[in-house]
Order: C-alpha cells, then structure tokens, then sequence
C-alpha cells in the first residue's frame, strides 16, 4: 500500500484534498462539498474519496476561526485590565474608516467585549516592566469569581506594560485557574508580547474568543481520524493540532495562506519568481503578492473589523465567489456580493433550494462552465440558473445576456480592487506581475482581469482547484516570537539577551515537533525617533556585534527610502530608534516536486453554445488532453474535474511543460 502525505484545506462551499505519494512523487486530488455545520464530516468525506491508503502525514487548512470572526459569532467573552484602563477598548483609535472621511455620520461599531463585561484590577508596571504599585490579589479573586457567577467562561488578559514583564498576567492566570475552574484564558504576554495597548488587547480577544470553538473542533477531528495532524497558520507555517490548541489565533489565515504558497511555489517552478496570486472560491477571493519566490508578510492585518496584530501573509479578501449573490440596490442598479449563497443552499443551479442569482448561475446561463461540476458528481439545473437569470433581467429592463454579462463585469471588478490594494496602493505596478489563478472559480474571470488591469498573463496550474490544499504539503513548521524594546540606544548585551531567549522559546516549541536543529531568522522593527510607526528589517544571523548594529541600521534606512522616497542616514537630528526584536524559528520539511507533463491524455474536443461577445457554438477542450505546447485561440473553454478556463475572443492559451495554462492577449 502507496504511504502518502495529505493536505485538507477546507473552504466555504468544497472540501478540497490532495495526497502526495512520498515514494514516486506521484499527486492525487480530489474534492467534496464542505458541511458548514460540521466541517469535520466534510474532511473526512474527502479524505475517504482518496482510498485505501497508508497515511504518514496529514495537513489540515480550516476557517474555523477565520468564520466566528468574520460572523461576529462572539459570545461569552470577557476582558481583566489594569485598573483605571476600564475604556481601552471603547476609545480605541481615532482614525475613521476609508470612505468617510471625517464625517461625523460614522458610528464607531460595537466593541469586542462591552464594556459591562470588562473588569480591572489593581497593580501596575512601567514601560521597563518595573513594578509601580504590586499586583491586588484580593481583586483579582474577587474579578474570577463575577466571571464564574455570570458564565463568562473565554477571558483575555491584557495589563499595561506586560510586554515588558508578564509576571502581573501570570498571577492572574493563577488566580482564575483557581477560582474559575471552567475558564479557557488568554494573556496579552503569550499572545503579541508587544507594546499598543489596543491592538494588543484585540488580539488577545480575538484569540480568547476562537479558542472553544477550535479547541472543540480539534479534539472531535482529532478523535473521529484517530490520529494526529497539523494545522495551517497564518504566518505561512504549520503547527500540530496539540499545539495550535493554544494560539488558535495564529490560523485565522490559515487557508489562504497555504493558498498563497502553494501558487508561489507552482509559480516558481514555471518560471515566475514574483507574481500575484488569486484564490476565488465559491464564498470569497483571497489576493496575495508574492516577490522573489516568498508572500509578503504583515503584522497590520484585520480579520473582519478586529485588527490582528500577529504576522501573516498579507492577504486581501473580498467577497467576490462563485455563490456571490447579483442583488439589486435601493437605488435600482445591480449589485454582486459580498453575501454568498455558499454552499447551503448553495447557486440556483445546484438545486438546493437557492432562490436567489449567484455568480455562478451568470456562468452556467452563459455556457462557460458545464451542466455538472466535479466531473459529473454535481449536476447543475442549468434551466433553474435560466429561470433565475430572465426574472432578475426583467427587473432591471436588461436582456438575460446583459444581465448575466454585467453579473461577471461587476465580480471582475471586485477582483480587480482587491489586486489593487495589494499593488497599487503599495507603490507596484500590477503590470509587472504575472497573474496565478486558482481556486474552483478562479480561472473563470482571468481574460476580463488582463484587460482590466494590463496584466501581461494569467497563469492556471493544474488541478487550479486544489492548490491549496496541495500548498499545505509544500510549507515548514514555523513559530514567531516578539519582544518589544524601545531604544535609541541597543545595548548589544540587551541584544544578545532578548535573542538569546527569543531563540530558546523557538527551539523548544521546534523540539515539540520533533525539529532538532531549527533554523532561526531575526528581524527588527525600527523608526525615526518621534514617528508612529515602523519599518521591519532582516537582521543578519551570527555574532551580535558592532558591524552586526551597523548593518541593521543600513537596512533600515535603505527599507525607509524604499517605502517612502527618503531617509536620514547622515542627518544626526533624526536619530534611529529600535521597537521590536522578533525571531522566526522553522522546522524545514521536504517539498513535493513539481512533475513535468510528458505528454497529453485521452479527451475529445466537443463543442456547445458559450455567450462571449455573441452564443455561438465553442469549442470545449478537456484540460487532461492538451499537452506541452499546446495552444488554444479563443474563443474556446477549457474543462478539467476541479474547473473551468474561459478563453474570450482575443485572446490565446499555452500549455508548459509543467502543464500550466498560460492566457495572455493575441
């Protein structure tokens, strides 16, 4: 029996499964619908379409807790702080949401925990961890034990300074692990030990309030699989279920990271070394910029309106999938998304009781994907999707075709925004990047994204729709650890320190994992003395020195210069001033590789009535039969099991070598 290794990565509408044989490299894929009210049944469904088969290694991408977030799913979630910190959360930042300006009509919206659910107790430390007035025990005790009375059972904890000394924090752990048997905490100095007292208290709910449900989650997949596994983080590592338990904050990106990935490595492989990703499925689309072979990292990030300060690949999302719903505004004009059918009810088409026009319904009135998905095991009511078009056109006094067409013009440009937040806005021009999509309905809008944007191509790997459950099998074991130290003046005996134990947390979590030799890289967070925020920098590995200080510097002056078009390297007034000192450990695992396609398979070319510019009968290749070199002129549609690559009037598709479709204007 072949030993295989096996991504899972759950989404919003399927369940998406690949399996590498760890003897010949050989790749399986597969998927299955996903089951929102258990995602468990859904892993284990796809899991079971795979066979028998000796399993050394499972992956697991979830939305677990991207889902509670995005859902405002927050319930029993309380909120200890320093006494006389009561507000943190209720003042939070005085910025204003884009698009209002300073108007006065934005509304802050409701707070992660309300206010009649935060409590303080007294002690306080400075911005050197020193203690200022001692921990009040006596409050503490009396602050688990309201908890316990009211049933507030998940509790963040965030003490001002406790970045610099977590001792505060721990006692009140201590205290609620006996008062308040029940509570499942979270402190702010094993969250982000890093200084922002608002951001710093969000993530520490954030996590607190994800933590039942993943925990929950975990130990039913754990138990119904009979074995252990690893879990995606958003970072762009992995952790073992028994680990992740305790961060569950850190897979909050958990999906559309390995997305991101696994593009980046089929991209790299082919050829392109710096490329945009897209990710759509049937609930949202995911962007990421990938540059010189690696995802770009944040620590800016937001998960719905919580801001989460924890690193993870930079992703925008939108909701423009395939279950989008085409709806009509108060004012008359058609509108598509953010709201999705998913995959309960699910489109009209799939015949579940879906009432209301999607993006996929657009499609399949159009011809430009078949009457069934998965190969046949989904069959689509192509009349119902028909049915559903001609009653929305008529409402708008346009013809089926117009309204159908302006359905996929409309989710093109949703698209096309969020490429250019990532690009754009951030001083790239989207020209220079090649555009890899993927995902089950990521091929379908690659020809109206080239226009729009003057992308040179689109790249569509093989199996588009299981890249990210093949990119869970393709990224290493990786911990982060921050400490925060603000100085103008970096001691490197302070240096040494913080790296030394930085470094140490690392390789004891590696160890954990079975890593006995990690591999560590530092980086630093540093500023102009009186700015607000700041730039990060690699900091080279070996002996923390003068020259060492020096380099860093360098960095940071050159990484300044390059994000905002100056720097102050030889102006003694603006003095450099260090934030954060951060350490990435990884346990490097072995990557699949990428097989050459040496020849096509069996498949006739077919042909059926698909509205591009007019319904005229198209040709319809099957993917499995276009070998390397291969080119298809549009307009034609390309079909394989996981999905679909429209190919407009105008435009031409080449098979590589590594079986890649790669459309670009004639």
């Amino acid at each position: 029996m072949r030993s295989v290794r096996i991504g899972v990565d759950t989404g919003g509408t399927f369940t998406d499964v690949v399996a590498v044989d760890e003897r010949t490299g050989e790749i399986l894929t597969t998927k299955t619908p996903s089951t929102p009210a258990n995602p468990a049944d859904g892993f284990l469904a796809g899991v079971g379409k795979l066979g028998p088969l000796e399993v050394s290694s499972i992956v697991h991408g979830t939305t677990v807790a991207t889902n509670r977030l995005l859902e405002d799913r927050i319930e029993n979630l309380g909120f200890i702080t320093t006494e006389g910190f009561e507000f943190i959360l209720e003042i939070a930042r005085q910025s204003v949401p884009d698009g209002y300006g300073n108007s006065y009509f934005w509304v802050k919206p409701p707070r992660i925990v309300p206010v009649h659910l935060v409590k303080t107790v007294g002690g306080r430390l400075d911005h050197r961890g020193e203690e200022v007035r001692p921990f009040s025990e006596e409050q503490a005790v009396e602050v688990a034990r309201w908890f316990r009375a009211k049933g507030i059972n998940a509790i963040g904890v965030c003490f001002l300074h406790s970045y610099a000394n977590p001792e505060h924090e721990r006692r009140m752990r201590d205290v609620l692990a006996r008062e308040h048997l029940g509570a499942v905490v979270s402190l702010s100095s094993d969250v982000l030990r890093e200084y922002r007292e608002y951001e710093r208290s969000v993530t520490t709910l954030v996590d607190a309030a994800v933590k039942p449900a993943m925990r929950s989650y975990l130990a039913n997949l754990s138990s119904r699989l009979g074995r252990s596994f690893s879990v995606m983080k958003s970072n762009g590592g992995i952790l073992s279920a028994r680990e992740v338990v305790n961060q569950p904050i850190t897979t909050v990106l958990s999906g559309p990271a390995a997305g991101a990935l696994g593009a980046a490595l089929l991209a790299r492989t082919a050829g392109h070394d710096s490329v945009i990703t897209l990710d759509g499925g049937g609930t949202s689309t995911d962007v990421a910029v990938v540059i010189d072979g690696e995802p770009s990292i944040t620590t800016e990030g937001t998960i719905g309106r919580y801001p989460c300060k924890i690193p993870m690949i930079d992703i925008v999302t939108v909701g423009a999938g395939g279950g989008s719903i085409a709806w009509i505004s108060p004012e008359g004009t058609l509108k598509v998304g953010p709201r999705s059918a998913g995959a309960d009810p699910g489109p009209i088409c799939y015949g579940r009781g879906g009432t209301e026009v999607t993006v996929t319904d657009a499609h399949v009135f159009l011809g430009r994907i078949p009457p069934h998905l998965l190969g046949g095991e989904i069959p689509l009511d192509v009349d119902a999707a028909r049915h559903g078009i001609e009653s929305l056109a008529a409402k708008l006094g346009l013809t089926p075709e117009r309204t159908a067409t302006g359905i996929l013009e409309i989710s093109a440009f949703n698209q096309s925004n969020a490429i250019r937040q990532l690009t754009v806005k951030r001083g790239l021009d989207v020209r220079d990047f090649p555009l890899v999509t993927f995902g089950g309905s990521g091929p379908l809008l690659a020809c109206r994204l080239i226009d729009i944007l003057g992308l040179p191509s689109v790249l569509v790997p093989r199996d588009p729709g299981n890249v990210s459950a093949f990119g869970l099998l393709s990224v290493d074991v990786k911990n982060d650890y921050v400490r925060t130290y603000v100085t103008r003046d970096l001691s490197l005996g302070k240096a040494v320190e913080i790296f030394h134990d930085l470094e140490l947390q690392a390789a004891e979590a590696l160890d954990r994992e079975g890593f006995t030799e990690p591999i560590f890289q530092r980086s630093a967070d540093l500023r102009y003395y009186g700015q607000a925020y700041e730039v990060r920098v690699p900091a080279p590995a070996g002996e923390i020195d003068e020259s060492w200080h020096a380099e860093v510097v360098a960095r940071f002056h050159d990484a300044h210069e390059k994000l905002y078009g100056y720097a102050y390297r030889d102006d003694p007034r603006h003095g450099v001033e260090w934030v954060n000192l951060r350490v990435s450990g990884t346990g490097p695992i072995d990557r699949p590789v990428i097989p050459r396609l040496e020849r096509p398979g069996q498949g006739a070319t077919s042909v059926r009535p698909v509205h591009f510019d007019e319904t005229r009968d198209t040709p319809i290749h099957q993917r499995a039969a276009l070998g390397p070199g291969a080119t298809v002129t549009g307009p034609a549609v390309i079909e394989e099991y996981g999905s679909t690559i429209p190919i407009h009037p105008g435009f031409t598709a080449k098979v590589d070598e590594y079986g890649n479709v790669e459309i670009s204007r004639d």
